[in-house]
């Protein structure tokens, strides 16, 4: 009997928890879920868009985007509103609050990101990510 292949996604978790380790402090010290990083990041990056969008690229699930966009709200991270134009549409941008937030966390993630290109070393990464912006792209 041959033995099993090693597990792509078993083994892509386990690639990611060992990342996020390096993130978790400082999310922790910021009181900031992962998730709610992500969202973060990507507003900031790509600027106002509508939830669902986000929830793609957040990859996050629809229904529990809506439940962190609300406590993000709350919190004066995000604004959230209905399209003038189609009442379904609803669009998503950090408040000023949220821009401060992502600068006062910049350099303590750009240094998570050194120390793991310290130990990993640069051209590995970079080919890594390569890799993986290319296995996004195949389809089942």
């Amino acid at each position: 009997m041959s033995s099993p292949r090693p597990s792509l996604t078993l083994t892509l978790l386990q690639a990611r928890e060992a990342a996020m380790a390096f993130f978790r402090p400082s999310l922790n010290q910021h009181g900031l879920t992962e998730q709610q990083w992500r969202i973060i990041r990507i507003l900031r990056q790509q600027g106002e868009m509508e939830s669902y969008q986000l929830a793609q690229q957040a990859c996050i699930l629809k229904p529990s985007m809506t439940g962190v966009l609300a406590r993000m709200e709350r919190d004066g991270i995000v604004r959230r509103w209905k399209s003038e134009q189609d009442q379904r549409r609803v669009l998503v941008c950090l408040t000023e609050h949220g821009h401060q937030c992502f600068v006062a966390m910049s350099e303590g993630m750009e240094n998570n990101y050194r120390r793991i290109q310290e130990q990993f070393g640069e051209e590995k990464l970079q080919q890594l990510l390569g890799l993986l912006d290319e296995l996004k792209q195949i389809k089942p």
